[in-house]
């Protein structure tokens, strides 16, 4: 199946040739198919991968993404008034699902957003941020995988959640 990436890198190589209209036609074939707001002017880099095809992915038009990137469905990509700049996401970045990046902020390589994390400010190289407002909550230098390689080698289920608040209370 076609990725929403190689849709966005035809249209966007076309607009730099001087196609007419066709690279408005691949940015419309976008929307049909994956209902996601992706102009043909947004750079994409090489490898860069939208997960379950990029279905309602929203990037703004001037956004630069690196190379070897993971974007997951549902993510916003945005500017923020009254700002000029949009976000710049470097090489080797994960974004989750549901995750917003907004504002002139730049997303260093080999950084991990947690689904739902909603960035509105620049996050440094080799991070795992999350929430609203996101915040450093680990480095990807400390994990035992890399999330870039779809590994699965790891047998078992996760453990339990534990409500700590009832544990407490029996003390």
């Amino acid at each position: 199946m076609i990725n929403l990436a190689d849709i966005n890198r035809a249209g966007h190589w076309m607009n730099t040739h001087k196609i007419p209209l066709l690279p408005k036609v691949m940015q419309l074939i976008a929307f049909l198919f994956y209902s996601s707001a992706v102009s043909y002017k947004v750079k994409i880099g090489k490898g860069t991968f939208f997960n379950h095809g990029g279905f309602g992915v929203l990037i703004n038009s001037n956004v630069v993404i690196g190379d070897c990137c993971k974007i997951g469905n549902n993510v916003s990509i945005v500017g923020q008034g009254p700002y000029k700049c949009v976000p710049v996401l470097k090489d080797r970045v994960y974004v989750g699902p549901g995750a917003v990046i907004q504002g002139p902020v730049v997303v260093e390589d080999e950084v991990i957003i947690a689904p739902n994390a909603v960035v509105t400010k620049s996050v440094p190289r080799g991070a795992i941020v999350a929430g609203n407002p996101a915040r450093i909550i680990g480095w990807t230098k400390n994990l035992d995988y890399d999330i870039f390689k779809n590994e699965s080698w790891k047998e078992g289920t996760k453990p339990y959640l534990v409500d700590e608040r009832a544990a407490s209370s029996c003390d």
